[in-house]
């Protein structure tokens, strides 16, 4: 292994070369950071926490082939969540020199010559744990952990790997996310108290979005949020309905509006479909191989999506479902093609490297900022500056949360309650990846008790980027719609905050114009207590996104904006000071004081 491998000792920048994944003939900055600090301690556990499409594979493999060469080790074994990741971490592994076989076995003992090692699942592992720990012994081992945060020790995979890899001479723990839903203790992660008493994970290097955005490793991420109106049948027989997230109903109403607007018979997800494609389109202007990603509930859902993005199309998308044997090489085939969609249950939502996945939906009913992460991370891999990542999705408030907090740095705590707290961010796992990769109906909140969807329609809502939130809505189709869907597909991140707030202001003048200047009507002499309540709800969740991103508790924000606009609590505000706020908080969200 010689230094040609990998370049020579200067840093370049991110861009403008481009190499495949796993293979980049230079280190980014970060990584020769990290890697600098790796070998300065040689330690026995290094967890590095990097956002996905920052490069993680190429810095474990850096690391491995220095070990190597140095003498330190002589055998790597490669732990992944899925078959299809042990594929690509091996190809990935071949490009620079080092043979990997992903095809082993628990059942064949030993892996074939010629090979350095093997690349083996979380669930091999936890299957047969003393074969992999013998393994161990017999060779100076390093093992790379990919997406260590699956390996729970209170779980069975957490179980396995320390009884396999306790014996290693080294071990290099890497995630993209690094936080579980539980609070069971990761294997080989170091743990320390804060100053509240409770225990989180302690990472030795840590690269997170805000920082890969700023070096344009990875993309900026625009969320499309549509909302609109649901019908559905209880299990009583009763008929409701409700705006899709709306602030003023209770969190069982939220669920069953969510899931009527995912059902295929309905008239939202056609239209969301149809203005994702527009968006898609749009982008294949400047790069015209770019991609898009569903991501469905269950096989059901899938097929039906797939049927109605033909329809939107007329190309059959690939469609990805975690029981077909063709599964990965279908995801294989997809990468390295110009076909514009691809569906899939769950099955790509961590790991799998898709690079020219530039436009996503997220049409499943999973709502844990894990899955979330995982799932926004296919989309943020840039390959060349400019390139930017657009996720279309339901307008309701856990999402809503979760993406206005996108460059939230968050650490694996434990001793924390094993329930939602009151921000809705903190959700028990449903289950192990290899529950994730197998077909799930919903989470537990949607399947309580059985409801007919009746009918759905679907409106656009707004734009969360950066923390801030632009658009003032419209109907699918409308000028207000297409302000959005037809931003340039090569933007950096300050062009699209720029652009983003241009497009609002052009709305907002047009509604001005349609509205022409009169006479101030006489203030009537009852208070439209249905405007209030609409613009207390729009506040609430103004805050909440500014809460999300500032780490500033609700409360507290809403007595600096009483503080800084003056007037009485929210309860007792009229529309003047409520619209007050609002105009402050957008402030906040572009800057201005």
């Amino acid at each position: 292994m010689t230094e040609t491998l990998f370049g020579g000792p200067t840093l370049p920048p991110a861009y403008p070369e481009r190499a495949a994944w796993g293979t980049a003939q230079k280190l980014r900055a970060w990584q020769q950071e990290a890697l600098d600090l790796y070998f300065r301690s040689g330690p026995r556990d290094f967890l590095a926490v990097a956002t996905p499409g920052a490069g993680k594979t190429t810095f474990a493999l850096r690391v491995a082939s220095m070990l190597i060469e140095s003498g330190a080790v002589n055998r790597v074994t490669i732990v992944a969540p899925t078959d299809h990741l042990k594929r690509q971490w091996a190809d990935a592994a071949a490009r620079v020199g080092i043979a990997i076989d992903p095809n082993f076995k628990n059942s064949d003992g030993q892996h074939g010559r010629g090979f350095t090692g093997v690349a083996v699942t979380y669930a091999q592992v936890a299957s047969k744990p003393m074969l992999h720990r013998a393994k161990t012994e017999a060779a100076r081992t390093l093992v790379i952990l990919d997406e260590i945060h699956h390996g729970g020790e209170a779980l069975s995979w957490g179980d396995g790997l320390r009884e396999a890899f306790d014996p290693a001479v080294r071990r290099l723990s890497l995630t993209g996310t690094p936080f579980r839903s539980d609070t069971s203790p990761i294997p080989f992660v170091e743990y320390a108290e804060d100053r509240d008493g409770i225990r989180r994970s302690k990472a030795d290097y840590t690269y997170g979005y805000g920082n890969a955005l700023r070096d344009h490793v990875v993309r900026p991420v625009m969320f499309m949020a549509y909302s609109g109106q649901m019908r559905w049948r209880t299990s009583a027989g009763e008929e409701m309905a409700a705006s899709l997230g709306e602030a003023a109903v209770t969190k069982d109403v939220t669920s069953q509006a969510w899931r009527t607007a995912l059902n295929p018979t309905g008239e939202w997800i056609p239209a969301v479909l149809a203005g994702a494609d527009k968006r898609l389109s749009e982008v294949r202007r400047t790069v015209p191989d770019a991609g898009g990603l569903v991501i469905a509930t269950d096989h059901e859902d899938a097929r039906a999506y797939a049927g109605q993005l033909k329809r939107i199309t007329g190309e059959s998308p690939t469609v990805i479902l975690s029981d077909d044997a063709k599964a990965s090489s279908k995801i294989e085939e997809f990468t390295t093609s110009e076909k514009r969609w691809m569906v899939a249950v769950r099955m790509v939502s961590e790991g799998v490297d898709v690079p020219r996945l530039s436009v996503g939906v997220y049409a499943t009913s999973t709502s844990t900022p894990l899955f979330f992460a995982q799932a926004v991370g296919r989309f943020v891999r840039a390959r060349k500056r400019g390139e930017t990542a657009s996720v279309f999705l339901p307008s309701v408030p856990q999402l809503m949360a979760l993406a206005n907090s996108m460059e939230a740095e968050r650490d694996h705590a434990l001793d924390r309650p094993e329930k939602e707290d009151g921000d809705g961010l903190f959700n028990p796992e449903e289950s192990l990846m290899a529950e994730a990769n197998r077909e799930d109906k919903a989470s537990d909140s949607l399947t309580k008790g059985k409801f007919e969807a009746l009918d759905s329609q679907a409106s656009f809502d707004r734009v969360l980027f950066d923390g801030g939130e632009f658009g003032t809505g419209g109907e699918v189709g409308s000028e207000d719609e297409l302000d959005f869907l037809g931003i340039p597909g090569l933007l950096d991140a300050e062009q699209v905050g720029t652009l983003l707030r241009q497009r609002q202001h052009e709305q907002l003048t047009r509604k001005n114009r349609r509205s022409p200047a009169a006479a101030p009507p006489a203030a009537p002499a009852v208070p439209d207590h249905r405007m209030l309540m609409d613009l207390r709800n729009e506040l609430a969740k103004n805050v909440a996104a500014w809460s999300a991103r500032t780490g500033t508790p609700h409360g507290v924000v809403h007595t600096k904006l009483r503080t800084v606009c003056g007037g009485p609590p929210v309860a007792q505000a009229n529309e003047e000071q409520l619209q007050s706020r609002l105009r402050k908080l957008q402030d906040w969200f572009v800057g201005r004081k």
